[in-house]
């Protein structure tokens, strides 16, 4: 599949996948200077590049497990989603969960993206739905027993 790419800057850096058999391609930050983040506050950081996802995928975007791991960062919103008639620059939104200042560098990897099919549902309203062995049995109700 080919996802083209426009670079709103000239030093953007393009998706990269980090292994032959990564399902997620790394996203670059864009930054003029490095940006600090404090602990339990949110900041937009900026990757320079916008695409075009093909009609019936969407670009799903995920945080780095190393960039949780060592330095607390992840993403605000858990995942992102990049829909196939979206043309705006890709902005992550990211989230310091450590206790300390954490600072982002320019042209540091931020988040990865995955291209993946999705399917939208038609919702049709009923009076009722069929029965299942598990019925309305909600939050942890598929454990031990």
């Amino acid at each position: 599949m080919t996802v083209k790419i426009l670079k709103l800057k000239p030093d953007a850096k393009i998706p990269v996948y980090s292994s032959q058999h990564a399902a997620g391609a790394d996203l670059y930050s864009l930054l003029p200077t490095e940006v600090t983040i404090q602990p339990n506050k949110t900041v937009l950081i900026p990757t320079g590049i916008s695409m075009e996802i093909a009609t019936g995928y969407a670009g799903f975007i995920y945080a780095r497990s190393g960039l949780a791991t060592k330095k607390g960062l992840v993403l605000a919103n858990q995942v992102g989603i990049i829909d196939s008639d979206y043309r705006g620059e890709i902005m992550i939104s990211i989230y310091n969960r450590s206790g300390d200042e954490q600072t982002i560098s320019n042209h540091e990897r931020i988040a990865q993206i995955v291209i993946a099919p999705y399917i939208q549902a038609e919702f049709v309203e009923s009076l009722d739905l069929s029965d299942t062995e598990r019925g309305e049995g909600g939050f942890g109700s598929t454990g031990d027993k």
